[in-house]
């Protein structure tokens, strides 16, 4: 069953519709107090229908482009010439709007709360400026990998740069939760970007849908752990060996994805490790810290024993096994380079604590690379306060300094 976003959409809504009709999207912004939130409605009625309180010859659904929620049904309860009326029960929120010159100005109501929303006329589309564009310089190829065991056969991407032999690759691996392969999230495509910089200073890059999502089928899902998308990060990193196309294999991983390159390093298996707030503590502790800095010491738990207790309650597999996973006897055992960022301003994967159990545990490499970015936050975009309502409002997908030195550090890994 699709989840909708936890700030999310039931309307009775106000319309007008006399020249161009009901008919159309409509688009505007919430106003949520300390975030604003872009909304759509799309309308779809028959015209040919003119009565007051005409509601079964129209249907609506929302969109909250920035939560990655689209298709929110409505019902269409009361329309007129000037107005309109729906109900979206899925999301538990009331809209009232009528139509002022070519804006619908009205009131939307959550849980009831209040908030002004106007609408306009058109569709919804974020900025985000580093989102590649074609023309390419570089080849894709559409690719798939079976990590038989598990019965999931695995879709994705492989870039490869123009006119380079044997180039170094990268196999991507995303964050916590079901994600395509270009971890998309807020309408910002992070690995797509970090895909289209490599391949332009000669790295080629596979990225790839987690399993059961997007193009990327079987596997269990519901009781999967980190351990089981860890193999299926290793039949990728297995398949890009046996094509016998490139000099050197890598992982980067984004912050359950770090985990994974850990566990991989760990193995022998990879030639080269970019850990994205990859974490170095243990599961339990990484998130009572991420904790206490997201809500602040009065906000959330005070003991990681209490935090435990939560978790064992949900039930939930993935956590289970996440609270219990202690990365360290993993990272001791990585002989392979390691490159690993993290944001001044992550507070999901707390910096300080991270790198120092990095600094401590790794063994030595001359080529490891640890390093702390000022200003960024867990997705390494320049922010104000890294909380994670920003991700949305930010334009940056990725910082370009980032970009750089991810490039330059595996370019000269290449040369080793």
């Amino acid at each position: 069953m699709k989840k909708w976003p936890t700030i999310a959409f039931t309307a009775y809504l106000s319309l007008a519709a006399h020249a161009q009709g009901i008919s159309g999207t409509w688009k505007g912004e919430l106003n949520a107090g300390m975030f604003r939130l872009p909304l759509v409605l799309n309308i779809t009625a028959d015209e040919t229908c003119r009565p007051v309180c005409c509601c079964a010859t129209a249907t609506c659904t929302l969109d909250s482009p920035l939560q990655n929620a689209k298709d929110i049904p409505a019902e269409v309860l009361f329309r007129s010439e000037d107005s309109l009326s729906i109900c979206s029960r899925t999301i538990n929120a009331t809209y009232s709007a009528r139509l002022q010159g070519d804006t619908l100005r009205g009131t939307f109501v959550q849980h009831g709360q209040p908030m002004p929303l106007n609408l306009t006329r058109g569709t919804y589309e974020a900025r985000r400026p580093q989102t590649p564009q074609p023309p390419f310089p570089y080849t894709t190829e559409e690719v798939q990998f079976d990590n038989a065991e598990a019965g999931a056969t695995l879709s994705g991407t492989l870039s490869l740069p123009a006119n380079a032999e044997r180039p170094p690759v990268v196999l991507m691996v995303t964050g916590s939760g079901q994600q395509n392969r270009d971890e998309e999230l807020f309408e910002h495509r992070p690995f797509a970007v970090l895909a289209d910089y490599l391949a332009r200073h000669g790295i080629a890059s596979l990225r790839y849908d987690d399993r059961g999502f997007g193009l990327s089928k079987g596997g269990e899902v519901t009781n999967a752990t980190t351990k089981d998308f860890a193999d299926d990060a290793l039949a990728g990193t297995e398949w890009l060996r046996r094509s016998g196309r490139f000099s050197k294999v890598g992982l980067l991983g984004h912050s359950e994805g770090g985990a994974i390159a850990f566990i991989l390093g760990a193995k022998g298996t990879l030639d080269f490790i970019v850990s994205l707030a990859g974490p170095a503590l243990k599961g339990d502790t990484l998130l009572y810290l991420q904790q206490k800095a997201l809500l602040g010491p009065l906000g959330g738990l005070t003991s990681i024993e209490g935090l435990r207790v939560n978790v064992l309650l949900s039930g939930n597999p993935w956590l289970l096994f996440y609270i219990d996973y202690d990365p360290q006897p993993d990272i001791a055992r990585v002989s392979c380079p390691v490159f690993a960022l993290n944001g001044s301003k992550d507070l999901q994967v707390v910096p300080a604590p991270n790198l120092e159990a990095l600094q401590r545990i790794l063994p030595p490499n001359k080529h490891h690379l640890l390093k702390e970015y000022p200003e960024l936050n867990h997705l390494f975009q320049h922010c104000t306060t890294g909380h994670p309502k920003e991700y949305a409002t930010i334009e940056e997908t990725i910082s370009e300094e980032v970009l750089h030195d991810i490039a330059d550090w595996i370019l000269t890994i290449n040369q080793q």
